[in-house]
């Protein structure tokens, strides 16, 4: 429902069942103020939306949304570097205990990754995505030795990639090194798959990625 006029109606459902369901959950981030336990890092993707996949409430989770879920690494040069205030504000204000990193299937920006159609573009044809998705160089190296530039099995081997080179990144920021080796902070990958709907955990080795459960 891309116009405007659609997302009013949806609001107007919204104020008329889930709203009154949930008043008392606003009202108590109202006088509380918010104090999720969990970030999840996600993809922009309009099919992925965190808080359905995972059925959460009003205050349950602290979401940041970019193309393919990506964290750039810790730098302090000028900049508007909007990701590593969201990582910030969540770890060092809100407190959270862990970061879900969470991929998709079909992931645009990890497909775009694989073949570079983009990498000439200028700024308004796809030069911006070109130079986010660099963060993706090394690993796309690897996934194309192993898997090829396209088909299925590359995109996946890229989705998951992805998250791993994500989470990697966040250890680049100091306190978040510190506060996962005292044990304050935990750091976690998934995979959703938009067919079928299986969300899969990346393994404690932070290589492979498991079934949760069986999606359907």
């Amino acid at each position: 429902m891309p116009e405007f006029a659609e997302l009013v109606k949806g609001y107007q459902r919204f104020l008329k069942d889930t709203y009154p369901a949930e008043r008392e959950k606003f009202d108590e981030t109202v006088r509380n103020g918010q104090h999720p336990k969990l970030m999840v890092i996600g993809c922009s993707d309009s099919r992925v939306g965190p808080e359905h996949i995972f059925d959460v409430d009003p205050g349950e989770i602290f979401v940041l949304r970019n193309v393919a879920a990506l964290v750039p690494p810790f730098e302090t040069t000028k900049g508007m570097h909007g990701v590593s205030a969201a990582i910030e504000f969540a770890v060092q204000f809100l407190e959270v205990k862990q970061i879900l990193v969470l991929g998709h299937g079909r992931c645009g920006g990890c497909k775009a990754a694989l073949d570079q159609s983009l990498a000439e573009a200028e700024p308004g044809s796809g030069g911006f995505v070109a130079g986010w998705i660099t963060m993706l160089d090394k690993v796309r190296a690897e996934v194309i030795e192993e898997h090829g530039h396209d088909g299925r099995a590359a995109e996946l081997a890229m989705e998951h990639a992805a998250v791993r080179q994500s989470i990697a990144n966040l250890r680049t920021f100091p306190w978040i090194r510190e506060k996962e080796a005292a044990g304050k902070l935990k750091l976690r990958g998934a995979h959703f798959a938009i067919s079928g709907g299986m969300l899969s955990a990346l393994d404690d080795d932070g290589i492979s990625f498991q079934p949760v459960v069986d999606g359907i």
